[in-house]
């Protein structure tokens, strides 16, 4: 008897996540972050919740996948803008461009939608927290630090302000302080 396994191919592990995740991300942007479930995520790959667990993790590690995917183009951008530089002047860089990415972003009007609670969460990602670490180059492992660039960012993405130069004179004025060595 010949099974049909919903896994072929590759590894195994890889492949069942990467189709969950895949599964997840269609899900997470059609209907948004608090419609997201496992119930329905483990009935659109065809597996268990069980499988979804054991190969993807609980919702809170699949959120983070999810957001790695969809901001990976963005995270890139800013790390080729902070290249070769450091202290404050990365900061407001890492900053500055993240935002730039993050309003250009075709999702963006999803991930700053006001009534998505699990946003109010999203700041709390450990992953949020370390790529801001890496990005900004804060290098004493601070999570403190750390989760208040997330804030900054995250604040200036949902209230912007209506001059971008205004807006820059404000992070180097208020962030940069905080990072000069």
């Amino acid at each position: 008897m010949v099974r049909d396994d919903w896994v072929v191919g590759q590894s195994r592990r890889a492949a069942a996540a990467e189709r969950i995740y895949a599964a997840a991300t269609d899900l997470i942007v059609s209907r948004g972050l608090d419609a997201f479930d496992i119930d329905t995520l483990a009935a659109r790959v065809h597996c268990s919740r069980a499988t979804i667990y054991r190969y993807a993790g609980g919702k809170a590690q699949i959120r983070d996948a999810v957001l790695m995917r969809l901001s990976s183009g963005i995270v890139d951008t800013v790390r080729d803008a902070v290249d070769g530089l450091s202290g404050a002047e990365r900061v407001v860089t890492a900053i500055t461009v993240a935002l730039e990415q993050i309003r250009a972003n075709p999702l963006r009007p999803m991930m700053l939608d006001p009534r998505t609670q699990e946003l109010g969460r999203m700041h709390t990602s450990p992953l949020l927290s370390r790529l801001a670490a890496d990005l900004t180059g804060i290098t004493d492992h601070d999570p403190h630090a750390a989760q208040w660039i997330v804030r900054v960012v995250m604040s200036f993405a949902h209230w912007p302000l209506p001059d971008n130069d205004v807006e820059q004179r404000m992070i180097r004025s208020y962030v940069a302080p905080a990072f000069n060595s």
